[in-house]
Order: C-alpha cells, then structure tokens, then sequence
C-alpha cells in the first residue's frame, strides 16, 4: 500500500512538471496576428542588420523576411529549445506547422 501511494504522488509530480513546461506560447505585436519564425538566429541576425540599414538594403531586408520566415499564428504553443538575449530556438507543438524548428525573437515568445 505504501509503495502504491509513493508511485501515485511521484507520476502526479512528473506531470505537473511536464505540463508547466509546455506554456510558451507565440506573441504577435503591433496589431499583427502572425509571428514570423526565422530558420535560424544567423538569417534572423543578417536580415534585421539589413533593415536598419534603410534605403535598398532595408527593402531587401524585408523582402528575405517574406521568403525565409514562415507565419505562424499568434498564440500558438511552442517548446523552447534554448534561448540567449536575441530570442528563443523553439519548436511548434500545433498547428498547420506542428514540429517546425525555428528561431523567434525574445519579445515574441511569452
């Protein structure tokens, strides 16, 4: 009887630790209802300096965004692989992309 109730408590703790770790959730900004989840945090790196750059390399910037990113819907439930200061490694736990790796910027990951 004893070891049942130590089995019991022990599974009931495993999944409270599991299911906490799994509420990041996508952040849209600014009136948008998708993220944009770069392939990486190099290409992310490369087209925001091309952004700041304004003029011809700000509108190259921009349109690489559209050809690398992938959108995904804002709220959708992501597990965080690894973070630094510039944002989060994350995988996509559902939706139309489910199991798509990616890099997110930090502000966009909740």
């Amino acid at each position: 009887m004893r070891i049942s109730t130590l089995v019991i408590c022990a599974f009931t703790i495993a999944a409270s630790i599991a299911i906490a770790g799994c509420g990041h959730k996508l952040v849209a900004h600014n009136g948008e209802s998708t993220v944009a989840v770069f392939p990486d945090e190099n290409t992310f790196t490369k087209l925001n300096d091309l952004k700041k750059q304004g003029g011809v390399g700000g509108m190259i910037g921009g349109l690489g965004e559209g050809f690398a990113t992938k959108q995904i819907d804002n709220n959708t439930p992501v597990r965080i692989i690894n973070s630094d200061d510039k944002g989060s490694q994350i995988e996509v736990l559902d939706g139309a992309f489910k199991g798509l790796h990616g890099f997110v910027p930090s502000d966009n990951v909740n």
